[in-house]
């Protein structure tokens, strides 16, 4: 194998597991040890550059840095037994090991460490970016979104005269409409989307587009499409039509809700679906008044597109999902909703692993009901876009977009968020937001938006003295610990009591020591390597091998410890004195710097990793055009 480039952005990136499984690449770590420290404003403005919401995604994000999180897979597969869930108090999944059940590695508890900084922060409004001067660009967003926020973020500050156009009376799209206030307070969204209008982004509210060849005939600049994904799907099956004032689509229902159109609900409640929308509509009937709700999905359970934790949810608040049943027709009498009938179904897999459900041949199955909400997927709705303004959609009804630069057939339109490639989550919306402000600034500056400019990344040794780092590297042996839940009475009674109360300081602290400072990197130098092998002594994951050099499948049998996890790179130095190479298993050391500790010749150092990505600003830009403007 050849040396590890250290140089590139990419190696120490992927190492940091959590901050490269973020779509937004929030530095996880850095926010988590300012959390530790007690700088709460600190760590909530390393998340607001980034992922622009702190408090909303650190209560509602999907979270796919935490099934990434090294901790998850490094911990030893035994601990403390402990029992179900007391009434009040949190499930197990993703906040702590339930007491009484069989010990899980766990992985950091990302997500709510995030919503500590947002908790307990200071006033961060004289830390929000100052307004340049107006640059004379004019640029459009369409929906008041995560994405079209976060396009205003980044280019209302460098002089952009920003408008978001929004039929609704407040900024945050399906962040206002679409989650419960239960697990989401008006009051966290108003906050967040203030600071972003409070830079000069001038809010249309009450005034949806209604056609985009009338927006572009206004002569923006440059124009996002962030509306969304704004239609769900419907069943058309027999009864659908005679029943339809009991039947509701659960985008649609769930935003009457928020917006207090829907303050009740039938005793006797199916929600079909199982995503993370069937699971909202699920407990906010239980919180309307449904004393009977059920789940039910076609696939198995283990299938189901929700989060884990939101399914934990819902069973802890005594909510069956019932699994394996495809709905065949609802049963009515006099336009009245009496029930829905489903086929049993078994999943059988083919020698491709590719799933089908089978009927089982069992009778058909009646569950009686009173309201039944179809949360089966959302689908893209663009009818304001005229099929003649130039824009190209695909076979999907999707705009044909370069998926890098999100921009479209027309130059000056981008689009992002699900309005882009379909319905994902809050931070990939921001994501893509970031992205689409880059390429709109580079689009007015007369660059190549293709070209997409490097990460900025740094490398400072964290060494204070022989055996003193200045990061806090002791392995805690805590278990992840539980979020408190408001008592179950409490948060049943009302569909606006946030059941989540978050962590105090003192379990942040602890939680945040759970945290393997993965961004603090093992750098090896092999000219002043000797191996002695002290390093190989002391490594407790057995991650440091020195043998002869060879093919990266071979190798990787060789090593102290097989490297089976491919995904993750090896660290591999060039030839030391005696041919060999030192070979370090990224995959599950813990940073725990014992190996720089203990290296007579100061061979190993910890050093640690900040990669900064590139927003929209001077940075993004070619250097040689900036000199010349600047002359």
């Amino acid at each position: 194998m050849q040396p590890t480039n250290l140089a590139d952005p990419a190696y120490f990136h992927k190492v940091v597991d959590c901050q490269w499984a973020c779509p937004a690449h929030t530095p996880v770590p850095e926010y988590i040890r300012l959390i530790g420290q007690g700088r709460y404003s600190d760590a909530y403005m390393v998340n607001w550059v980034s992922n622009v919401f702190p408090g909303v995604l650190g209560r509602t994000c999907d979270r796919p840095c935490e099934p990434a999180c090294r901790r998850g897979r490094v911990e030893e597969n035994n601990g403390p037994d402990a029992g179900p869930p007391q009434v009040g108090s949190a499930p197990s999944g993703g906040r702590g090991n339930a007491p009484g059940g069989p010990f899980r590695p766990e992985p950091v508890a990302i997500c709510r460490l995030k919503r500590v900084a947002a908790d307990h922060k200071d006033d961060v409004k004289s830390r929000m970016p100052k307004v340049a001067a107006r640059n004379g660009k004019r640029v459009a967003c369409i929906g008041a979104g995560p994405a079209s926020l976060t396009v205003a973020r980044d280019l209302a500050p460098l002089g952009y005269q920003v408008t978001i156009f929004d039929g609704e009376a407040k900024a945050g799209g399906f962040i206002r409409s679409q989650i419960p206030r239960f697990r989401l307070p008006e009051s966290v969204i108003d906050e967040e989307t203030g600071y972003i209008l409070d830079l000069g982004v001038e809010f249309k509210s009450g005034q949806p587009v209604d056609s985009m060849q009338a927006l572009l005939a206004q002569r923006y600049d440059a124009v996002f499409v962030g509306c969304g994904a704004p239609r769900g799907r419907d069943l058309e099956l027999p009864g659908r039509r005679e029943a339809a004032a009991n039947i509701h689509i659960g985008i649609d229902w769930l935003a009457s809700v928020s917006f207090g159109h829907v303050t009740s609900v039938g005793q006797r409640v199916l929600v079909l679906g199982g995503g993370n929308t069937a699971m909202d509509c699920c407990r906010s009937a239980r919180r309307l008044g449904g004393s009977d709700v059920k789940v039910i999905v076609r696939s198995g359970f283990e299938e189901m597109k929700a989060s884990p934790w939101e399914k934990e949810d819902a069973v802890h608040e005594g909510i069956p999902i019932i699994n394996f049943h495809v709905p065949k027709s609802f049963q009515h009498q006099d336009g009245k909703l009496q029930g829905m009938t489903f086929e049993l179904v078994s999943a059988v897999y083919d020698d491709q692993g590719r799933r089908s459900l089978v009927p089982t041949g069992e009778p058909d199955v009646l569950f009686e009901c009173d309201t039944v909400l179809v949360a089966v997927g959302q689908e893209n709705a663009f009818p304001w876009i005229e099929r003649d303004s130039g824009i190209e959609f695909d076979r999907w009804g999707l705009p044909v977009l370069n998926p890098v630069t999100f921009q479209s057939s027309v130059p000056r339109v981008f689009f992002g968020g699900d309005a882009a490639f379909g319905p994902k989550n809050i931070i990939t919306a921001v994501a893509h937001g970031h992205e689409a402000a880059v390429s709109i600034d580079r689009f007015l500056h007369g660059e190549d938006v293709r070209r997409r400019p490097p990460p900025m990344t740094n490398l400072m040794s964290q060494k204070m003295g022989i055996h003193e780092w200045s990061y806090h590297n002791d392995v805690s042996n805590d278990t992840r610990f539980k979020v408190p839940w408001a008592k179950a009475e409490v948060a049943l009674a009302s569909i606006r009591v946030e059941v989540e109360l978050g962590f105090d300081a003192a379990t942040a602290f602890k939680e945040a020591s759970r945290c393997l400072n993965c961004d603090v990197q093992t750098v090896f130098t092999r000219e002043t390597c000797i191996e002695c092998d002290a390093c190989v002594d002391i490594c407790p994951m057995d991650c440091i091998t020195f043998t002869s050099n060879g093919d990266e499948p071979e190798l990787r049998t060789r090593l102290k410890a097989p490297a089976m996890h491919l995904a993750q790179h090896l660290y591999v130095s060039g030839a030391l004195k005696t041919g060999h190479v030192m070979v370090k298993d990224e995959d599950v050391c813990l940073h725990c710097g014992l190996c720089a500790e203990r290296c007579p010749t100061g061979a190993w150092d910890m050093q640690k990793f900040l990669l900064n990505t590139t927003q929209a600003g001077p940075g993004c830009r070619d250097s040689r055009k900036l000199q010349r403007e600047a002359a």
